[in-house]
């Protein structure tokens, strides 16, 4: 029996909210990918699509969603999930697991996704419709010079004088 954790992100009030389910809802996950847009109600998280946003199994690894399928790898990373660097430049091999989600996984996290209007048209009704006026283009901002700062003196080098000679 597949058991997910579910944490749901509201990006407009930066609260999340973590739920689980199991069985036949849980079955609708297996085989959806990071980046894909579900609908809330299929899974009881709520009304709205909801976007898959990442994840990870029991032992911690985070998905990723360069590496494709749902197994776990090491792939060097220089930065995103799964790496956090200690210094500029650096890259190290570290293991992750695939974007895709399966048994294996253990928690997925969503954000919630608001429609808007462009999202509710048709595209039938995108290509008719007549494209906005442009903007005036605006004549480019006049760039400051930088003063220049008065070249300092440079202080004489004192010799040092040698004892004995």
């Amino acid at each position: 029996m597949v058991k997910f954790k579910l944490i749901v992100s509201d990006p407009t009030t930066g609260k999340s909210s973590a739920s689980e389910i199991e069985g036949s809802r849980a079955q609708a996950l297996i085989g959806r990918s990071l980046g894909e847009v579900i609908d809330g109600s299929a899974l009881g998280i709520g009304q709205g699509k909801f976007l898959i946003s990442g994840g990870c199994d029991r032992n911690g690894i985070p998905m990723r969603g360069d590496v494709h399928g749902s197994v776990k790898k090491h792939i060097v990373l220089s930065s995103g999930p799964g790496f956090r660097r200690t210094r500029h430049g650096e890259r190290r091999r570290k293991l992750v697991r695939g974007k895709m989600i399966s048994d294996e996984t253990f928690q997925v996290n969503f954000t919630s996704r608001k429609e808007t209007e462009v999202e509710r048209k048709e595209p039938s009704e995108q290509k008719a419709a007549a494209p906005a006026a442009k903007a005036p283009i605006e004549a480019p901002k006049p760039v400051k010079e930088k003063t220049r700062e008065k070249a300092r003196p440079k202080k004489a080098a004192r010799k040092v004088a040698k004892k004995g000679r």
